[in-house]
């Protein structure tokens, strides 16, 4: 286990600090956690789980196309083709024989990385620039901003979706605290819309001049100023969505006072949309992430 500066000066250029189990090397990080430390000898899941309910460990992985690793290797290692397969996936899948001692899987860790590299450039040069545009550093790896934290709410408020055309969800917020959420759908009391509920959605209405039928799902947007109301919304508050509002529910956002709209993917009637909220007064401004973080396992909890 070695800490490192960064950017680090040269891989040899460090100071390598040794301790004599998991337990102790945890221990010492944590009262220099403000220290930039580096280690490659977690490697079981158990020693990870260690260390990954700790706010500041970022766990790394670095991989690269099979058949590319195989070429790099002949230059140290004299081995077949087969045979470094064969030895690939019994690190990655734990596909070892009986004979040889067992290990966790690379496979079995991936739901714990933070950032994952693919290595598949030509020189370490082009590894190591590519290093530094991650900006490892970067808090947000670990702790998301409140943007990466509201869009993140409304990209789970959409996974309650039941429209058959899209998942959209929405998060209102006023100085940082949630006012309420709402996700696309049905009304309360009618059919589910992947239930049938809605004819337009699920495609059951047939052109006809004498009967018009209209879509009867709710949006996401309209569901949360609903459940917030006005007079909760007061001032100053920001929808999160992970879509572009649409016209329809535009006109409701800027009467019920809402002042800035963040959202994340793009819709049809964008131009439209801002052009309404420009008029208005209401900021529109698209999310930008900077950084990537995962979610605690879920076990966590039960070791606070």
């Amino acid at each position: 286990m070695s800490p490192l500066s960064s950017p680090a000066p040269t891989f040899f250029n460090r100071q390598l600090l040794c301790f004599p189990s998991p337990h102790s090397l945890l221990d010492y990080v944590t009262r220099n956690w403000q220290e930039n430390f580096v280690t490659s000898d977690l490697d079981t899941r158990e020693l990870v789980d260690l260390f990954v309910r700790r706010p500041f460990f970022l766990l790394l992985s670095i991989d690269a196309p099979l058949y590319e690793r195989f070429l790099r290797s002949k230059s140290s290692l004299h081995t077949s083709l087969e045979n470094f397969v064969q030895e690939n996936d019994s690190i990655v899948f734990d596909t070892y024989t009986p004979a040889q001692q067992k290990k966790t899987s690379l496979q079995n860790l991936r739901e714990l990385v933070n950032i994952h590299v693919t290595n598949s450039y030509l020189s370490v040069e082009e590894l190591h620039t590519h290093l530094e545009s991650l900006n490892l550093l970067d808090w947000e790896h670990l702790r998301p901003s409140w943007d990466a934290y509201f869009m993140t709410l409304a990209s789970l408020a959409s996974r309650r979706s039941n429209c058959m055309k899209r998942r959209v969800g929405a998060v209102l917020v006023r100085e940082n605290r949630v006012l309420a959420t709402g996700y696309n759908g049905t009304p309360r009391g009618l059919k589910n819309c992947n239930e049938g509920g809605c004819p337009q959605c699920n495609g059951l209405v047939l052109p006809s001049p004498s009967h018009s039928y209209e879509c009867v799902c709710l949006h996401a947007e309209e569901n949360a100023l609903l459940e917030a109301g006005r007079e909760r919304v007061g001032t100053n508050a920001v929808l999160y969505c992970n879509t572009c509002p649409c016209l329809r529910c535009t006109i409701k956002i800027i009467q019920t006072g809402v002042k800035t709209v963040v959202y994340n993917l793009t819709y049809k009637v964008d131009d439209a949309s801002a052009a309404l909220f420009e008029q208005a007064g209401v900021q529109l401004r698209r999310y930008n992430p900077t950084g990537t973080f995962r979610f605690p396992p879920i076990a966590d909890e039960a070791f606070v």
